[in-house]
């Protein structure tokens, strides 16, 4: 029932071409160091693929391929040594019985243990000409100063410095004077390390790095570096998993003094580009390949990865995924041949439903796996509880997942019928069955008044105009989205949503919709509060994942939207400016939330309160038109002059 959400062990998507490419890239560059990213957004299939990649050297004896995850050490205070400390002790494991790799491994950590305590020092203060620290830098060495910091200022002796310096080792005391030097430390430690490599007796050494664009700014650029500097030696490759934009954004929170640049990329885009040479960016799924990916989770789950039936339908989900551009979508007929003529119930259902849902689905996703998979289990998850409450067969799955697609991509459409089924005595919104027929009829001229069958033989009359629509109906007639889903099978005007919107109205707090997760409620409160607090909670804003950030949006969109006095800055309004920096894909809900808010109540604020949200050109571009229109109306005088000052200046 549960669709797993970790690395896939089936390759479903066909990524096996990119770990394939990866790999042939890194074997065709044994003697030269290359660092290559595998690009996507959350979700999109990185750690897949670099799972396929490990996998592709696990039967190499000459290539040592290790794997290091930067979210798991974050938080630690110096992460360019731990992750040097990380991949030495992993070449240490890979060669438990080598005495010449134990002694090069202790050579490196040596020089590792130096450039900490050299850290912790305020510097690389400790000399051959004297060996002792300050007594400030000694403030800040590890526990070895505790017991001597511990006596008065005053009383501290030289012989006590010359002690607690004795004990910070034998590598430091009769350290030569150019470790002193960090351009003479680097060289010295990369010359090591290639020593380490040979003593391992490998032909690369590939490491593969996952999960960095879930580290805060800080340790996402100290893990890029440390590869950079010190361990981007011969023989060497890296295979980085990350969002590019997350990385972008880590740069200029790491470096928010860095002039705007003079050429067609940015400096944070540049440096990327210094650290990362050669990107792979894992594509999103189209609506072809979102059927397929669908069809193929929900048959895995009925049938088992080692089931005959289902192998026959992988193979033939990849013959169809060679040529995506040509693609059907895995339809019943190549179903029907993949099976021998037979198909079992299950796949039957898993057909039907991603025909219905795969459109919507994958627009609304923007073709992300990750939360295709989360919205699938959400449905199974639902059904599973109507069956075990006892009404299972008052709720079917296709109905289910229509009435879940409205929840998930707009909740305000989803909550309007949830209320009208409620008032219904049968559950029924008649409301919404006229907007379906009205939806689905053919188009009629406005010229034609009285339209005639026509004469041709077994034509079909055509159709007059459909009545008025209710008041309700005629909002989302002006919806292209409330339109594209009431036009997908199967129709709702006759069924009885009270079981449907029972199943799928969870727990609620300020996340509208969704469960409410603790964790996301506490950020929208920070989010609502002043500039201040919204700012500070920019680290944990960035690490949202999934549908976080459209949850979080959302729910400080609807509590700005309940306030009545829209004359001074509203609480939120720097939240949202904050969550979509960090997050470029909500600029178009941003501009969706700008065209709700009431024009004739609106303060100067709302011309100038959204500089730095808007990044896309096209984005810029629509804010323009809209404060454009703003410019021009006659309700709200203040409002106007302010957004012909903000046009004026820009001109200028």
């Amino acid at each position: 029932m549960f669709l797993n959400d970790h690395e896939t062990a089936t390759d479903l998507l066909y990524f096996e071409a990119i770990a394939k490419t990866v790999v042939r890239l890194i074997r065709q560059t044994p003697d030269v160091p290359i660092t290559i990213g595998v690009h996507g957004d959350w979700g999109a299939g990185k750690s897949s693929v670099l799972k396929m990649t490990e996998t592709a050297f696990a039967d190499d004896d000459r290539i040592l391929c290790l794997w290091f995850n930067g979210w798991t050490f974050e938080g630690f205070e110096d992460a360019k040594t731990i992750v040097i400390e990380t991949i030495v002790d992993e070449l240490r494991r890979a060669r438990p019985t080598s005495a010449k790799v134990a002694d090069a491994a202790k050579k490196v950590l040596e020089r590792v243990d130096w450039l900490k305590m050299a850290r912790k020092a305020g510097g690389f203060a400790f000399t051959a000409a004297t060996g002792i620290p300050t007594v400030d830098q000694m403030k800040d060495l590890y526990s070895l100063a505790t017991s001597i910091l511990a006596k008065p200022q005053d009383h501290i002796s030289i012989e006590d410095l010359k002690g607690v310096a004795e004990k910070a080792g034998e590598f430091v005391k009769d350290a030569p004077e150019e470790r002193a030097h960090l351009p003479e430390h680097i060289h010295a430690f990369r010359k090591e390390f290639k020593e380490l490599l040979d003593a391992a007796d490998i032909d690369q050494l590939v490491v593969i790095v996952d999960d960095l664009d879930r580290c805060l700014p800080k340790t996402a650029i100290a893990t890029l570096e440390a590869i950079r500097l010190f361990l981007f030696v011969e023989r060497t490759a890296f295979v980085v998993g990350a969002d590019e934009l997350m990385i972008e954004y880590a740069v200029r929170e790491h470096f928010p003094d860095l002039p705007r640049s003079s050429g067609p990329l940015s400096y944070a885009r540049n440096y990327l580009e210094k650290l990362i040479q050669v990107p792979f960016r894992i594509p999103a799924l189209g609506v072809a390949e979102t059927r397929v990916y669908v069809t193929l989770l929900l048959a895995e789950n009925a049938l088992g990865r080692t089931d005959d039936r289902f192998k026959k339908l992988l193979a033939a989900a990849r013959e169809d995924m060679r040529r995506p551009w040509k693609s059907r979508g895995l339809d019943r007929k190549t179903v029907e041949t993949a099976m021998g003529g037979t198909v079992p119930a299950e796949v039957g259902q898993a057909l039907t439903l991603a025909a219905h849902v795969t459109k919507i689905l994958s627009e609304g996703t923007r073709g992300n796996p990750r939360q295709i998979k989360r919205f699938l289990n959400s449905l199974m998850l639902r059904h599973a509880i109507a069956e075990e409450r006892g009404f299972g067969g008052d709720v079917q799955r296709p109905v289910l997942a229509k009435i879940m697609l409205a929840e998930r991509f707009y909740p305000d459409f989803y909550e309007q019928i949830a209320r009208l089924a409620a008032a219904d005595p049968d559950g029924k919104v008649e409301a919404l069955g006229r907007f379906e027929d009205h939806v689905r009829a053919p188009a009629v001229s406005d010229d034609d008044d009285d339209p005639k069958p026509t004469a041709r033989a077994n034509s079909k009359p055509v159709p007059a105009k459909p009545p008025a629509l209710p008041t309700e109906a005629e909002e989302w007639a002006k919806n292209d989205w409330i339109k594209g889903w009431a036009a997908i099978d199967p129709l709702l005007k006759d069924v009885d949503l009270r079981p449907y919107v029972f199943v799928t109205r969870d727990k609620r707090g300020a996340l509208g919709g969704l469960v409410a997760a603790s964790h996301l409620e506490g950020l929208v409160e920070r989010l609502m509060g002043p500039r201040m607090l919204a700012r500070g909670a920019v680290g944990e804003v960035a690490k949202l994942t999934g549908p976080e950030p459209e949850e979080v949006f959302d729910a400080i969109r609807g509590r700005i939207l309940q306030e009545d006095n829209f004359i001074k800055l509203p609480d939120g309004v720097q939240g949202l400016v904050v969550l979509v920096e960090a997050h470029l894909a909500l600029q178009r809900r941003l501009l969706e939330f700008l065209r709700e808010l009431p024009v004739a109540k609106l303060g100067a604020w709302a011309v100038s309160s959204w500089g730095t949200a808007f990044t896309d050109a096209a984005a810029k571009e629509e804010f323009a038109q809209i404060t454009a229109g703003w410019a021009e109306q006659s309700d709200n005088a203040v409002l106007q002059v302010a957004s012909k000052g903000v046009a004026k200046m820009k001109r200028s």
